[in-house]
């Protein structure tokens, strides 16, 4: 499987624990005893580890060439359909969250069987996306898609504004359209991208043309921008005695037998659905309002991000070493270490993404701080991907002194009301090097 492409059933990636899967049910929820389907079948067809990537996919490793097909025929023998081709995405709580301005689910629904129909099948770049947004609580305005499409009223109306490129902040806005309007549009961009090869990405086409193209049927710079989502753990209440719990896994990943475990007490306090969310995250649907808080205290005990303040929430971690064949770290010991000795860092203002390698899969956008491995050890960028040149590098057996210091300099020099990021930003790349490199 060449790099760049995405791991599915049909094309499992090479990893250093075996083979992996990645896996978008084509529903929006899976029951519990779809969700526990598929734990079973990856404690007996891999290693037991599952995932939920940072964009809500869920993933099985440890897998074998003997062991896909069997894999494959469990999660058909479920009922469990999975969805194929082009990633076309929506909020995790699309259709129920009364905050939405629209519900993005039959919008995407209609954009996957434009899709499928076309004629010739369009031939498209492996991780092409998609975003339909129909606003909410958890919205995906932090999602990198190539195409994305947000739901915004104006003048009483409900169009969809269409964006190339990016994050609801950074992608390119083309054009507020009629809901009847929007397929053919997206259809005749990715004719587009299709004509200019395999490889072509939103950011190939020429935004100024397209706009002009497409005409705007309102004035595009009154729109605000999406307010930005809470962190997906914790209780999300949307009104009328209806409460959503999100979880998140622990650094992205839970055994099978842990989760089948949490799922069958879940049962016993009354949920019946889980939602696959951004953040490493599930969301549990159908608990009543009485029991929430010991859902809350269940999940706390299974190891699970339940609560806004778990500093957890705010560091982004992959596989590590052992896990990919390209990670050099192992990237939770050091995800531990940071919780550990830099608390000052973990305030919610921003994420550490300790990455195992260059690619950067666990957040490939920039952050403001980015442990990745280099030869000596360690290498800290600072405002930057883990591609970035690091500003600073700690051996290897330093790693908790450098932590311990950061935290320092972070404590020592927040101003009053000062977040952590505002506080780096203000002292600087050289200030943070001469913190961790310091004796």
């Amino acid at each position: 499987m060449r790099r760049g492409a995405c791991p599915s059933l049909a094309a499992p990636m090479v990893t250093g624990d075996g083979l992996l899967v990645r896996l978008r049910p084509a529903r929006p929820g899976l029951t519990l005893d779809e969700l526990s389907e598929i734990a079973d079948a990856a404690a007996l067809c891999g290693n037991g580890i599952l995932e939920v990537t940072a964009r809500g996919n869920l993933q099985i490793r440890g897998l074998t060439m003997e062991t896909v097909p069997l894999l494959a025929e469990k999660i058909a023998d479920a009922g469990i359909e999975i969805a194929q081709g082009l990633a076309i995405e929506t909020p995790p709580l699309a259709g129920l969250d009364p905050s939405e301005v629209a519900n993005s689910v039959s919008l995407a629904e209609r954009m996957r069987v434009a899709v499928a129909a076309h004629q010739p099948p369009l031939a498209l770049a492996p991780k092409l996306s998609i975003v339909i947004d129909g606003g909410g609580q958890l919205n995906l305005g932090e999602v990198t898609a190539d195409i994305r499409l947000r739901a915004v009223r104006t003048d009483g109306k409900v169009h969809w504004l269409l964006s190339l490129a990016g994050t609801e902040v950074t992608a390119s806005r083309i054009a507020a359209l009629e809901e009847t309007a929007v397929v053919p549009a997206v259809i005749d961009i990715l004719e587009s991208l299709a004509s200019m090869g395999k490889g072509a990405r939103a950011r190939d086409i020429d935004a100024a043309a397209l706009s002009a193209r497409l005409a705007s049927v309102v004035d595009l710079d009154p729109i605000e921008p999406l307010k930005s989502s809470p962190n997906s753990a914790g209780i999300h209440e949307l009104g009328a005695g209806c409460s959503i719990l999100g979880v998140g896994l622990a650094f992205g990943q839970i055994h099978a037998q842990n989760l089948r475990t949490f799922l069958e007490a879940l049962s016993i306090l009354g949920a019946t659905e889980i939602r696959l969310a951004p953040g490493h995250a599930l969301m549990v649907l159908g608990i009543a309002p009485d029991r929430i808080d010991a859902a809350q205290a269940l999940a706390l005990g299974h190891g699970l991000r339940a609560f806004p303040r778990d500093p957890r929430n705010h560091i982004a971690a992959c596989a590590g070493i052992g896990a990919c064949a390209s990670a050099l770290i192992d990237t939770r010991a050091v995800a531990q270490i940071v919780i550990d000795n830099a608390t000052s860092l973990l305030d919610g203002s921003l994420t550490v993404h300790v990455s195992g390698c260059t690619k950067g899969c666990a957040k490939p956008s920039a952050s403001a701080l980015t442990i990745t491995a280099a030869p000596i050890g360690y290498g800290l960028v600072v405002n930057g991907p883990a591609s970035g040149l690091p500003s600073a590098y700690i051996e290897e057996n330093k790693i908790r002194t450098a932590m311990e210091r950061l935290d320092k300099l972070v404590s020592d020099g927040k101003r009053a009301g000062e977040s952590a990021r505002s506080c780096l930003t203000r002292l600087g790349a050289d200030a943070i090097t001469a913190a961790v490199q310091q004796g």
